[in-house]
C-alpha cells in the first residue's frame, strides 16, 4: 500500500477569495445538526430556514445557490456570511478525498482555489489534513 500524497504535507492557505462557494452547480449537503446551528447563528427559526435557504434532494438537504451564477446563498462579497457556522463540506475543504487521490487532482483543485500551494501558504502537516479527510468522509457523502 503506497503513502498517500500528503505524507509530507501540502501548501494551503484560505485566502478568502470564495471560488470554492461558486461555480457550475451542485450541492453543499447540510445534516439536521448543521441546519440547527446555522438556524442558531442567524436567530431565525428552522421553518424560515428552510423556506429560504434549502432545498431537498431525495432524502438529503443541500444550501440554495444562486440560479444564474451558481454562488452558494451564504456567500457575500466573496465571503461566508455563515462562515463559523458552515456546514462540515465546507470546514474540511480542500481536504477531500477526490483532491487528495493524487498529485493531479490535487493540482486540478489548485487550479480553481489560488489557496492551495499558495507562495505565503504554510505546510499543513499529515496528521492535520488526515483529521480532516476523515471528518469528511465521516458527515457527507458528497
Amino acid at each position: 500500500m503506497s503513502l498517500p500524497i500528503y505524507k509530507e504535507g501540502l501548501r494551503f492557505k484560505c485566502t478568502e477569495c470564495g471560488q470554492c462557494c461558486t461555480g457550475s452547480p451542485g450541492y453543499t449537503w447540510v445534516n439536521e445538526e448543521e441546519i440547527l446551528s446555522i438556524c442558531s447563528f442567524l436567530k431565525i427559526s428552522i421553518e424560515n430556514f428552510a423556506r429560504n435557504y434549502l432545498r431537498q434532494v431525495d432524502d438529503r438537504f443541500a444550501l440554495l445557490e444562486d440560479p444564474v451564477n451558481f454562488d452558494c446563498v451564504f456567500l457575500k462579497n466573496n465571503r461566508c456570511s455563515i462562515y463559523s457556522a458552515r456546514p462540515t463540506q465546507c470546514r474540511t475543504f480542500p481536504w477531500w478525498p477526490k483532491h487528495l487521490q493524487s498529485v493531479e487532482s490535487w493540482e486540478a483543485a489548485a487550479a480553481y482555489c489560488e489557496g492551495i500551494n499558495h507562495p505565503d501558504a504554510p505546510l499543513v502537516p499529515f496528521e492535520k489534513i488526515k483529521e480532516q479527510e476523515e471528518l469528511h468522509k465521516r458527515n457527507a457523502s458528497f
